[in-house]
């Protein structure tokens, strides 16, 4: 198998550190199948890619394989790592918990500039449904749950619910080719019951929108069994 071409949009990110900007930019390829589950991938060719040293990238590489994005092996080569169902329905549990509580608690604290940002990424959302553009919506996807959470006082959940959603991430990215109007209507529900500050139905609808993705794992897999690990017999 040939080493997987690095996506050109590794040289867009701009975080503090040479290391963060390795990791955005790999964990955004990984997430969105511009590096697909199994593929190669070299510290060499991303240095190069990225006009870094080494070690930013080892480092950054180290942090995704502790997340479960890559799998490193002693005078091997370092792999994509396939999609595990098992660290999917972690991800969900550890995901619903997180999200519930934040929402809950947004609900409570959210005002009206904080309904402003929320309708202008249903807008990009929508833009992005109306285009076909599965990228896009996944960004603001993205945006649409950091801003629960920070708008809860407590942005941190989202970076613990990141850390912990790598194989589902992936899985919502494929759903998108199907499901982006489903998760649109989804949102818009919950934006809704948050705008009325009617704080079970926000929860009801939330717990709905991140189920889906346990209904569609099988029609997903079937469509991209190589993506996955084996089945357990």
């Amino acid at each position: 198998m040939s080493p997987m071409p690095i996506p050109s949009n590794l040289s867009d990110a701009r975080p503090q550190s040479a290391t963060d900007q390795v990791f955005e930019a790999l964990y955004i390829a990984i997430a969105t199948l511009d590096l697909v589950p199994g593929e190669k991938i070299s510290e060499a060719d991303v240095a190069k890619k990225m006009g870094l040293s080494r070690q930013p990238v080892r480092d950054a590489f180290f942090r995704l394989s502790e997340m479960g994005f890559l799998r490193i092996r002693p005078q091997r080569a370092t792999t994509i790592s396939l999609i595990s169902e098992q660290a999917i329905l972690d991800a969900q549990f550890i995901r619903t918990a997180l999200e519930v509580e934040c929402l809950r608690a947004a609900v409570r604290n959210v005002t009206q500039d904080d309904l402003v940002v929320l309708d202008d990424i249903m807008v990009q959302q929508q833009a992005a449904v109306d285009t076909n553009d599965p990228r896009a919506f996944h960004a603001a996807d993205d945006l649409f749950h950091r801003a629960i959470c920070k708008i809860a006082g407590h942005p941190l959940a989202w970076n613990v619910i990141k850390d912990h959603k790598v194989h589902l991430e992936r899985v919502r990215f494929l759903s998108l080719t199907f499901g982006a109007q489903l998760a649109f209507d989804d949102h818009m529900k919950i934006l809704d019951a948050l705008r009325v500050g009617d704080v079970e139905r926000a929860e009801g609808a939330l717990r709905d929108h991140l189920g889906h993705i346990l209904d569609h794992i099988d029609t997903i897999r079937e469509t991209n069994s190589e993506y996955f690990e084996p089945r357990a017999e």
